[in-house]
């Protein structure tokens, strides 16, 4: 996971003197917990703010919260938006939102985009918000910083990370990709270049295990609408592995629902196994087990095969423990197995995941001509490094000491989130101060993005040094006198 290289403060401690294995032998032995805090988050009925659907109220609150925002959204998000605004009037405004009575599309859209620019500015839950803002940015830079797609073209679209909102509590996670919020502008107007990502306004307080699927919002969903043509190629990708391998009656299934398919896999590509276990338990906050059953009008598989894709993904990962946790979150699904049927189709369990295993690695590991002949799994993978990271950060989450104001140049928020999944399912503290803790690390990780600073920086991660001679100069004194 390359990022831009931050100033060394806090060495964080080697995953090799505190293995994971004696860090907690029972690694999923706070999942029931786990699973009732997701529950808790699902039930919380807290709306989050109004929407602003009084449109000279609207516009009167819109200019002081520009204010607040980076550089990098007051030109590309706030100002397209209130520009089109503008051009819209009040009767337009109006009528957008009465053309979408179910509140779902365009009037939704105009909404999200609103609160997205609006809360930020006027404080709403101010430090969770600010770390929300911050796992987004960091993921969304790891797969489309120039550092990390060292041999692919910039993306079509979409260069600034998403903007980040709470809200929609019913809706759960979900993200507003580029296409949609670029849609929204005036015919000779400038389009947006940002993506919107929400979460219920409970999981500033509850829910940890939701924080992990953002993964799937950001380094999936919105890094597929990135590059043109991505999505369909992966499509195809897919189609045709599961044909090859004597699925083809799976291959549409799974094809037809691509983009939420390619999500979960990216999402662990970004964020390592506490994407795919913490989704297990995140799904077991609605109803207490992963459904086997995948209706055909449903966008999304059914549960039970995206566990069996989460464990599938897990085990091409780069990390010394992989196979573990693959199995680990391979028995986390048979445990929920029942008959499973998909778009109306009984399949059998060992059809099920043989297709999952061919579609994680028909994702991950084809190269890919959208990205220049280059394989996702090349410009994300979760590596011992990341693991060492992640163990150090949950050290410090677990502990009861100050947070320290820096962690060195190779921790960032996925590695943040990872830990504190881990810590949470380990029951190395209560669930509560993990998460706590957590939102602080975050806030302290957003101060010193370059994003949110006065630059206009749309990925932290193009801010590294090229060294030719590093590995000499680490073991050559420096003078006295420099710093």
């Amino acid at each position: 996971m390359a990022r831009i290289a931050k100033k060394k403060a806090v060495k964080i401690p080697a995953v090799a003197t505190r293995p994971l294995a004696a860090i907690a032998a029972r690694p999923l032995v706070n999942l029931a917990q786990c699973v009732a805090d997701a529950n808790a988050a699902i039930r919380d009925p807290d709306p989050g703010p109004s929407d602003p659907r009084d449109f000279p109220k609207l516009m009167s609150r819109l200019p002081p919260a520009r204010k607040k925002l980076a550089p990098i959204y007051q030109t590309g998000m706030f100002d397209p938006y209130l520009h089109t605004l503008n051009g819209l009037g009040q009767a337009g405004f109006e009528q957008i939102l009465a053309s979408d009575p179910s509140d779902e599309r365009q009037g939704r859209l105009m909404m999200d985009m609103a609160q997205a620019l609006l809360q930020p500015g006027e404080g709403f839950q101010h430090a969770a918000l600010r770390a929300f803002q911050e796992l987004v940015s960091d993921l969304y830079d790891g797969f489309l910083s120039a550092e990390d797609r060292a041999a692919v073209k910039k993306p079509d679209r979409g260069v600034t990370a998403p903007m980040v909102k709470f809200g929609e509590p019913a809706s759960g996670p979900y993200t507003w990709p580029i296409e949609a919020t670029a849609s929204f502008r005036l015919a000779t107007g400038v389009p947006p270049n940002a993506a919107v990502v929400s979460l219920p306004p409970s999981n500033a307080r509850l829910g940890l295990m939701a924080w992990s699927s953002i993964g799937h919002e950001t380094a999936g969903h919105d890094i597929l609408s990135a590059d043109t043509g991505l999505k369909q190629e992966v499509t195809d990708v897919v189609h045709k592995g599961l044909t090859a391998a004597g699925l083809k009656a799976l291959a549409g299934y799974w094809a037809d629902r691509i983009d939420e398919t390619a999500s979960d896999v990216l999402g662990i590509l970004n964020m390592g196994p506490a994407a795919g276990i913490g989704l297990i338990a995140f799904f077991r906050g609605f109803g207490g087990a992963l459904r086997s059953t995948g209706p055909d009008s449903d966008p999304h598989p059914a549960d039970i095969v995206r566990g069996f894709l989460a464990a599938s993904t897990v085990r091409l990962l780069e990390f010394s423990d992989h196979i573990k946790w693959a199995d680990v979150i391979r028995q986390e699904t048979l445990k929920d197995l029942k008959p499973i049927t998909l778009a109306g189709r009984p399949v059998t369990a060992a059809q099920a995941e043989k297709s999952a295993v061919v579609v994680a690695k028909a994702i991950a590991a084809t190269r890919l001509r959208s990205l220049e002949n280059t394989a996702f799994i090349q410009i994300q993978n979760w590596r011992n490094s990341d693991e060492a990271i992640s163990d150090g950060l949950r050290q410090i989450l677990t502990s009861s000491t100050p947070i320290p104001a820096n962690f060195g140049s190779d921790a960032f928020a996925a590695h943040a989130v990872a830990a504190a999944v881990m810590a949470a399912l380990a029951g190395e503290s209560t669930i509560r101060n993990i998460q706590s803790r957590m939102i602080t690390m975050l806030g302290l990780m957003h101060d010193q993005n370059a994003s949110f600073g006065p630059l206009f920086v749309t990925h932290p991660g193009n801010i590294a040094a090229h060294f030719d001679y590093k590995e000499l100069m680490d073991t050559v004194s420096q003078p006295s006198g420099l710093r």
